[in-house]
């Protein structure tokens, strides 16, 4: 049976619709319903383009019995953090226990935390003369980007670099990655891309 996502999102979504791109394309999965707490994030337009449900949700909805039915309702397996700048409930944590993951543009544990997102991400790299950036997937706790790593990918930062540059270079290793890692996620399969 096809395991059903809800995708969380809070901006411009294109990590969003590269996983509902790929899910349409290979039916490993589907992105059953986007969630989302921005009420002009760029995630909606693109998501209503692609024909996904989206609910607008305002600060503590998510940590309502509500919400919990309409996740059940949508047949819900898992959940994927995409740029989503709420922290998550412990009561949703529980309800999808080792279900929950979610992407950062660092390789953490560097460059983590509350507030730690987008450009103040790679910012912060770049005032730190780093050699290397790169992304991290790991599960979701109760404490922003403390779960446990579950793969990461690097790449360089290099002399010259602009947030801008090193922001494409990061959604690149995004979009390549992170859709294909959740269809190995979801089967209880290790994801190496270089096997």
């Amino acid at each position: 049976m096809t395991k059903r996502l809800a995708v969380f999102a809070s901006g411009n979504g294109t990590n969003a619709e590269a996983i509902a791109r790929y899910a349409n394309a290979t039916g490993q999965y589907e992105l059953a319903v986007l969630v989302c707490n921005k009420p002009y994030a760029g995630v909606l337009k693109r998501m209503y383009a692609l024909g996904i449900p989206s609910y607008l949700v305002h600060a503590g909805m998510i940590n309502t019995q509500w919400f919990m039915k309409m996740l059940r309702s949508q047949s819900v397996d898992a959940i994927v953090l995409a740029g989503f700048l709420q922290l998550i409930p412990l009561s949703l944590i529980g309800e999808y226990q080792d279900k929950i993951v979610n992407i950062h543009p660092s390789l953490l544990p560097d460059f983590g935390g509350k507030g730690m997102y987008g450009d103040k991400v790679h910012q912060a790299v770049l005032d730190s003369n780093e050699k290397e950036s790169g992304i991290t997937i790991h599960q979701v706790s109760e404490e922003y980007d403390k779960g446990r790593i579950l793969f990461q990918a690097k790449c360089p930062v290099f002399p010259g670099d602009t947030t801008e540059s090193l922001a494409s270079r990061i959604h690149s290793l995004e979009h390549q990655h992170f859709p294909v890692f959740l269809a190995h996620w979801l089967n209880g399969k290790q994801y190496n891309p270089n096997v």
